[in-house]
């Protein structure tokens, strides 16, 4: 009896973990989130529309904008393109392209060609 109380335990330990790992914030809950937003505000007479449109709201945004272009242009666009067009591009995309041609024409796929074959 002890060890079915035990196992019970755990059992009902590991389902409550699993469960929680499982859960998250779905699209739709996102989008209720925003809706809710924007009726909270509404609800303080906050208007959305005159904050962004805001010489103050437009000056950060501008700030923002200038300093991920900055940002972009002097550490992430080489390795972007370098990942981009020498490692997707070349090594995966080429590849995938030419195996869905081969199905296409009714040829083997690289791994039919190179997996081993068995004796007829």
């Amino acid at each position: 009896m002890l060890f079915k109380e035990y196992f019970l335990k755990v059992n009902k330990k590991y389902k409550m973990q699993s469960r929680k790992k499982n859960e998250g914030i779905s699209i739709v809950g996102i989008l209720l989130i925003g809706v809710v937003a924007i009726f909270v505000l509404s609800y303080f007479k906050i208007d959305i529309k005159g904050v962004v449109e805001s010489p103050t709201a437009q000056e950060n945004v501008g700030y923002v904008k200038e300093g991920s272009k900055t940002v972009w242009e002097k550490y992430l666009k080489e390795p972007a393109e370098y990942l981009w067009n020498d490692i997707f591009v070349d090594l995966l995309w080429k590849a995938f392209v030419n195996n869905l041609e081969r199905v296409r024409d009714g040829q083997p796929t690289d791994i039919e060609l190179a997996s081993p074959q068995l004796p007829q």
